[in-house]
């Protein structure tokens, strides 16, 4: 408000033009303030009005903003002015008292009103722990045909949307010979079908190295578990390191794989072929490195098709935690070089949080292995809990959750707690809320949506009750209002699996509580979702090589 002489009356004349009748506001009057909010789960089109006009049509996620600006000390008032087809949105935070600044927290959030379609769906596999595998001819499709139960399994898609699977520890074609694997499996959605492409139908199979980058059909990395994976623009796999066991030592491995789909054949590319490589680390950013060995490190890859690699851990000769990391590294195939860009070379570090929402060079999630990542449409990576240790020793679980860019090369803390062993907490099913986060836990299954919300089910951890054990509960993180949902699943941990009949979809089928499992997307946008260590429709606790698939709503 401007400054009113004193001999001039007050009132509303005297405020907007002043003793002289000049209509022109001083420096000091209050500008127009605007109106919006953010829109989440909207399939269509919803219109919005604000104090009954001032339309605005919308169709897609994200931030909004009413065209029409108001006076200071004006009211507003949000509604939805025409709904979406088979949805309805309502709006939080949609009014308020007297105007005396720009609102953006009006939150409007569209769900659907048609029968709820999220539903597992039992594909294939065993309804009981360690089923062993059906290989049947290499190379040749057969309705039977199937991989054993296992964990910690490598799985990627190739550019045909089909799924592929490599070794980790189960079963192979001898039920009751369980050992860790390097058979190569392909799954073709829409023929339902698993092929033997490669590797041995037996356990325990050494490594054939071949020359390096040469390609050829004896190649074969050894048997493992807890490799980290990556998969190229052409569909190509990249494999790195993992575990395994050679008379009954625990033995990791650093070496880097490039499965060639075009040749359907194994190259080695870089990396030691002798278990239990040193790495080396030399100046952080520079390119003359290499990740020491390690197993279930968390991997992602760029737009650019770099690789990129954090954390996993260092065994001891009896298969028990010796360390964890939390270094990063970046790994370009063009100059088949490693660089490391950042954390420490020592283990077990903890974890510098900053302030909550606060991107800082200072950030680091502390060391930890079978963390969860995804990648956002900007191509910011996203990390979620994992397990790691103090610095007494004693294993802990997180929840929390971290965004990385790479373009500032910088972390943020967005959520979730800097204290381990948090419980979760679930709220109401199908409901987001503020104060919804899934518990800590380790070896969780990640998928993204095709609007790029990530999903999350179950892993080793703590349940609402801050019981542990392993889970099947699922969740979805919407990434434009950063509110978790808990979808489906069981609040506490140990739940049996509801198989169902195989190949139909009910509203009570669900997975059993499990760690350690593998998942793809399909091209429709389908959740995919095969074995891990876990519970079978009796309650047997053990390996799994059931298959199922689940359909979001639209």
């Amino acid at each position: 408000m401007r400054h009113v002489p004193t001999f001039c009356a007050i009132g509303l004349a005297a405020l907007l033009t002043g003793c002289g009748g000049s209509t022109t506001p001083s420096s000091s009057s209050p500008t127009t303030y605007s109106v919006g909010g953010t829109l989440s789960g909207l399939i269509g089109t919803v219109v919005l009005q604000d104090n009954g006009g001032d339309d605005l049509t919308l169709t897609n996620d994200g931030p909004f903003t009413f065209a029409t600006t108001l006076a200071p000390d004006a009211t507003y008032d949000v509604t939805v002015a025409t709904q979406p087809t088979n949805q309805t949105c309502s709006v939080v935070s949609g009014s308020s008292g007297t105007l005396s600044a720009s609102v953006s927290n009006v939150m409007v959030t569209c769900i659907s009103t048609t029968a709820v379609t999220e539903q597992w769906m039992w594909r294939g596999g065993s309804a009981y722990v360690g089923a062993p595998g059906v290989y049947g001819t290499e190379a040749t499709a057969a309705a039977g045909d199937t991989p054993g139960a296992r964990r910690q399994p490598t799985a990627w898609t190739d550019a045909n949307g089909n799924f592929w699977l490599f070794g980790g520890y189960g079963t192979d074609m001898s039920a009751g010979n369980v050992g860790m694997l390097n058979d190569l499996w392909e799954y073709t959605p829409s023929a339902g079908q698993w092929v033997w492409q490669g590797g041995a139908d037996t356990t325990g199979a050494a490594a054939s190295y071949g020359s390096p980058n040469s390609p050829a059909d004896t190649n074969t990395p050894g048997a493992r578990e807890g490799a980290a994976s990556w998969t190229d623009a052409s569909g190509d796999l990249w494999l790195f390191g993992g575990d395994s066991l050679s008379g009954q030592s625990s033995e990791q491995f650093n070496d880097l794989w490039e499965y060639v789909a075009a040749d359907s054949a194994w190259e080695w590319v870089g990396g030691s072929n002798v278990a239990n490589d040193a790495g080396s680390y030399g100046p952080p950013g520079t390119s003359t490195n290499l990740p020491p060995a390690r197993t279930g490190a968390t991997s992602w890859m760029d737009s650019s098709g770099v690789l990129w690699l954090f954390g996993g851990a260092q065994l001891n000769s009896n298969g028990g935690l010796a360390g964890v990391f939390d270094d990063l590294w970046s790994y370009s195939s063009g100059t088949n070089q490693w660089t490391w860009v950042g954390g420490s070379s020592a283990l077990n570090t903890a974890g510098v949080y900053g302030s909550q929402g606060v991107p800082a060079a200072s950030n680091m999630p502390g060391a930890r292995w079978g963390a969860t990542v995804w990648v956002d449409a900007d191509g910011n990576f996203w990390l979620f809990g994992g397990l790691g240790l103090n610095q007494s020793g004693v294993s802990q679980q997180y929840n929390d959750l971290w965004e990385y860019s790479p373009t500032n090369s910088q972390w943020t803390w967005v959520g979730g707690s800097n204290a381990p062993d948090a419980a979760g907490v679930y709220g109401s099913p199908q409901s987001s809320a503020a104060g919804n986060t899934p518990g800590a836990r380790v070896s969780s299954v990640a998928w993204e949506d095709t609007v790029g919300n990530f999903w999350l089910f179950g892993g080793y951890g703590y349940d609402q009750g801050g019981d542990v054990g392993d889970l099947n509960d699922l969740w979805e993180y919407n990434i434009n209002t950063g509110l978790w949902t808990w979808v489906g699943g069981s609040s506490s941990t140990a739940a049996n699996g509801v198989y169902g009949t195989e190949g139909q979809s009910t509203s009570s089928s669900v997975p059993g509580a499990r760690q350690q499992a593998v998942g793809w997307r399909d091209t429709s946008g389908n959740f995919w979702l095969f074995g891990g260590f876990g519970f079978d429709a009796s309650g047997e606790q053990q390996n799994l090589n059931d298959l199922w698939s689940y359909t979001p709503n639209p």
